[in-house]
Formats: C-alpha cells, structure tokens, sequence
C-alpha cells in the first residue's frame, strides 16, 4: 500500500502551480505585486516566467511559498463559506 504524500506540492507541475497563481490573481499584474521579480512584472509569459523559473530557485521557491499561502487562502474561505 502506497502512502500519499502530505506535501502540497508533491506531483505538482511548475507550470499548472504559475497557471493556478495567474488565475487566482487576475493576471500578471497582481502577481507581479505578490512577487517583484522582472518575470511577472516586464513583458511577463507563462512560457518565459517558466523559463526563469525552472533555472532561478529563489525566485521558484517564492512562488512555491505563495502557492502554499494560496492554498491555504482557498481552504480557509471555503471552510468560512460552508458554515
């Protein structure tokens, strides 16, 4: 049997994590607000904010950081919603 893993972020692709963060933000724009990196806020992409991304691990453990924070964001308004 196997065990399913507690970390969030376990199996989960870089690119779906920025799609989820675009999404939840409204676009670039505000993401760039959440995080100042020239990625989000000059020109930004998915495809060259992935480029960035995958060879700048600072810059790709904040955005894991902020997609934790999001998750958390979504459960505690769906916990305050359901009740």
């Amino acid at each position: 049997m196997e065990e399913k893993s507690k970390d969030p972020l376990h199996g989960k692709r870089l690119d779906a994590i920025l799609e989820e963060l675009v999404e939840y933000y409204e676009g670039f724009e505000k993401l760039g607000e959440q995080i100042n990196i020239k990625c989000f806020t000059d020109n930004p992409s998915i495809k060259s904010s992935l480029k960035f991304l995958r060879k700048t691990d600072w810059a790709r453990t904040k955005v894991e950081s902020l997609y934790l924070f999001v998750l958390r964001q979504k459960k505690r308004n769906e916990t305050k919603n359901g009740n």
